[in-house]
């Protein structure tokens, strides 16, 4: 962990978690994961971010208005909420994205001012994890680097819809300059 660091959780909210409406299997093994993370980057004094699909209910994302996916994370809906089990710090900066019911986004950085809101506060590199690994982990890393922050994709804090498509995004990521690493590295380091 560097000064310069902030943890980004991505999307891990009760609709990705199993039972949930669009559930990433075994997406609930990366909870206790980032509360570990998040408590060590709040205890450094370091910056948490959880993002978070919040949807209107006519999203244009969804099959009801054309899109691929069913209903999921309706803004202000059970299943919109972080999981509680993720104990995130009090000064979490809390991201909502698509929350327009015309244009989708997958990126934590689309639409957001994430990227300022980090500059800011002198972040130069983003440690992520969450859901899922193919969609908005991968969109929100490659728009981390687009925007210039390095990138520490956390390995066994994320999981994917679909294992192969999963590793394709990896791939892509550590293709575009993003290191790899897993929790027990950072925690004991």
């Amino acid at each position: 962990m560097k000064k310069t660091d902030a943890l980004l959780i991505v999307d891990v909210q009760r609709d990705f978690l199993p039972g949930g409406a669009l559930a990433v299997p075994d997406g609930d093994a990366v909870v206790p994961v980032l509360a570990a993370l998040a408590q060590k980057f709040a205890a450094e004094g370091l910056p948490v971010i959880a993002s978070r699909d919040w949807h209107p209910a006519d999203h244009c994302s969804f099959a009801e208005q054309g899109g691929p996916w069913p209903p999921h994370c309706i803004a202000g809906s059970e299943g919109a909420g972080l999981d509680p089990g993720l104990e995130l710090p009090e000064d979490v900066k809390i991201v909502d994205k698509a929350a327009t019911a015309d244009k989708d986004a997958y990126s934590a950085f689309e639409g957001t001012g994430l990227a300022g809101w980090l500059r800011e506060r002198g972040v130069e590199r983003v440690v992520v994890g969450g859901l899922a690994t193919e969609y908005c982990v991968l969109n929100t890393a490659a728009d981390a680097l687009r925007n210039g922050f390095g990138v520490l994709l956390v390995e066994d804090a994320i999981r994917a819809i679909d294992d192969a498509d999963g590793q394709r995004a990896i791939d892509s990521l550590r293709d575009q300059g993003a290191k790899m690493g897993d929790s027990g590295a950072i925690l004991n380091g």
